[in-house]
């Protein structure tokens, strides 16, 4: 950038004051020196954020009630309080793998800011976070330390900058994040290497080591 600034001065000590330069090669070099920001129905594009887990808005829930889903064998439908004035509804698909009883009541990391989807006819609000191995024959909830509250939101001490109030499913953000998310050889979930927690301590899966985080 410097460069072109300096080829711009250049240019002007040595054409004609006429207000702008008359050349194309001389408009290509200012624009390219003193870049004007892109512009949208007039008003400046705020620039991206970059992507990493702190766009992520993942939170503590409790799992308040939870039944199979009426039309899916796959499916669960669980009430999940996660700090709101209501419980949210959210479908997972872990009847094959986590029996009913051990769901109910437990704390889990939820997923709260993608975008509603219909699933089999009913809303879900968000999405359950748990490790899986590579075949996705083994998959677990991880776990929340106890003492977290319903709410509280699970990040890395690197990335605290506020979550987006919604995801872009265009944008493929989560699935972005998703890359750089796994379990450690203590079983702790890592983003970048950095732990995942609460107040109350890192979230870990009950076993598997060296798992994606789905």
């Amino acid at each position: 950038k410097q460069w072109y600034q300096r080829r711009v001065r250049e240019a002007v000590v040595s054409t004609q004051s006429t207000g702008e330069f008359q050349s194309k090669e001389l408009k290509k070099l200012s624009s390219q020196a003193y870049p004007v920001a892109n512009t949208k129905g007039g008003k400046t594009a705020e620039p991206e954020r970059p992507v990493d887990i702190s766009r992520i808005d993942i939170r503590v829930g409790k799992i308040v009630n939870i039944e199979p889903h009426p039309d899916a064998d796959s499916l669960y439908v669980e009430k999940i309080d996660v700090g709101e004035a209501e419980p949210r509804t959210v479908i997972s698909g872990l009847r094959k793998f986590v029996p009913q009883d051990k769901l109910d009541g437990a704390l889990v990391a939820v997923v709260c800011n993608l975008k509603p989807a219909n699933m089999r006819g009913i809303k879900s609000q968000g999405m359950l976070l748990c490790a899986s191995d590579k075949d996705h024959t083994t998959v677990e909830v991880l776990i929340v330390p106890e003492g977290s509250k319903p709410g509280e939101r699970i990040t890395s001490d690197m990335f605290t900058d506020p979550p987006d109030p919604q995801l872009n499913p265009k944008k493929k953000i989560f699935e972005k994040v998703q890359t750089d998310l796994t379990t450690n050889a203590g079983l702790e979930v890592t983003y970048k290497g950095e732990l995942l927690r609460t107040s109350a301590g890192p979230l870990v899966a009950p076993s598997l080591v060296n798992a994606a985080i789905r």
